[in-house]
């Protein structure tokens, strides 16, 4: 799917109104920015280039009305469409004094919408003031991120209209599938890259230590706290945090969290004053969030602050063409590591692992190509590859074994071969032991 060139920021405080014209956006190749908030839409705008504002008129706090004004004084050529479900003639007499393009009523049909949006985007003053100009995508490699595929160019697509602005950006995926190399392409190839990238895993970090990492503590704020100290986000002040994991942090994160999100500021432990910061937050999960805001563990207005650009980052099984630069790239990478030991790999054997549906995604795919430099001589062919992969476990769609299944069979092996030890088989997995026992016990 290739883009199109103009970015689309929705304004709505219905969730599900809001989620509904994205859906509808995407549909159309629309790259989108969503704001629960005239507060937060007014950040977007001060830090993206937006071709397209949609919003809802009656909003809690400030309503929609002032958001257009707002942009009619300081984004003059900016076309602004309204979508509200409470019509009347003095917020229409409003809508149009402030140069709005186009005016929707709730509830309003899939084609109605897209005639607007293609008649609010063919009133812009100057057509050519678009930020279209995308990296081109048919180089196999973009930051550390390697590929030729249709996904990873969609991927890479987003990252181009990202990079250079602070906009929260929640990146969703399998484990080992590469969010935080997502995460990292974002940061360096943008215009912040002078500044810090913090990465922090939420779910290698003890629930009771998570809250002060991030946000720091002052001296006596608790037991062993003997000074005073700035967490994650201090440190990443300027720059970008990357928390993986999210779904892993407790309430009492999720609270704190929002509040950085809403007030671009963070209270340490034990503090009574804030302090403002200046950091794009990059979330990332290979979890369901939305089961988890059902069973009341996450939080849902969180969520939808955390989301509002989405990256979904395909596993290695929809992406098989990427799997022989993926080896080439590994084999390079050890060829180094090991001294000087650069080894070729057999036809056959290439074809057996783009044969494998990959459970574990390109963490295992490393995993194993290590395994093979170090066991062969000059060669990786099939005897090099573990058992498991030398048979074709593809299913068709109909199969009575699902994928989950699958998965849990391999990792069954994988605790066999390590004599049930779960810290040394998810190692080698690639994933935390929390996050194996979830697999097993699924």
């Amino acid at each position: 799917m290739e883009l199109r060139k103009e970015n689309i920021l929705i304004v709505d405080d219905d969730i599900n109104i809001l989620e509904l014209l994205q859906r509808h956006l995407k549909s159309w190749s629309y790259h989108t920015y969503k704001a629960l908030s005239v507060k937060e839409a007014v950040q977007i705008l001060r830090d993206t280039k937006i071709d397209l504002l949609i919003t809802d008129l009656k909003m809690p706090q400030v309503d929609g009305s002032e958001l257009i004004k707002f942009v009619s004084e300081h984004y003059p050529t900016l076309p602004k469409l309204v979508v509200t479900g409470y019509p009347s003639i003095q917020d229409s007499l409003v809508a149009i004094k402030s140069g709005v393009a186009d005016y929707l009523t709730k509830p309003f049909t899939k084609d109605e919408l897209k005639s607007a949006v293609t008649n609010s985007l063919g009133k812009r003053d100057n057509l050519n003031s678009s930020s279209s100009n995308l990296k081109p995508t048919n180089d196999n490699s973009y930051g550390e991120i390697i590929g030729k595929s249709e996904k990873i160019n969609d991927v890479i697509q987003v990252i181009e209209r990202v990079k250079d602005n602070k906009a929260t950006i929640f990146i969703k995926g399998e484990s080992g599938t590469g969010k935080e190399l997502v995460a990292r392409a974002i940061h360096y190839q943008g215009k912040f890259s002078r500044a810090p990238f913090i990465a922090v895993n939420c779910g290698g970090i003890p629930e009771n230590l998570l809250e002060a990492e991030l946000f720091g503590y002052t001296k006596g704020a608790f037991t062993g706290a003997d000074k005073n100290r700035d967490g994650f986000f201090q440190a990443a002040n300027g720059g970008t945090i990357f928390l993986d994991e999210i779904g892993n942090a407790s309430k009492a994160v999720q609270t704190r969290l929002l509040r950085v999100l809403q007030e671009k500021e963070v209270v340490k432990l034990g503090a009574q004053k804030a302090s403002k910061i200046d950091v794009r937050i990059i979330a990332a999960t290979n979890g369901n969030l939305k089961e988890m805001i059902k069973k009341n563990t996450f939080r849902e207005d969180l969520f939808y602050r955390l989301t509002v650009v989405e990256i979904n980052v395909a596993p290695l099984r929809e992406r098989k063409e990427d799997i022989p630069l993926l080896i080439e790239k590994f084999l390079f990478k050890y060829g180094v590591e090991y001294k000087d030991r650069f080894v070729r790999i057999t036809q056959e054997a290439t074809a057996i692992l783009q044969r494998y549906n990959w459970p574990g995604n390109i963490r295992e795919l490393e995993n194993v190509i290590q395994r093979a430099v170090i066991m062969c001589n000059k060669i990786i062919g099939v005897e090099h590859l573990p058992d498991n992969l030398k048979f074709d476990i593809s299913f068709p769609e109909d199969s009575l074994l699902p994928l989950k299944q699958i998965e849990k069979e391999y990792i069954q092996k994988v605790l066999n071969a390590c004599n049930n030890n779960k810290t040394k088989a998810a190692e080698i997995l690639g994933i935390t032991r929390k996050t194996l026992r979830s697999k097993m016990e699924n």
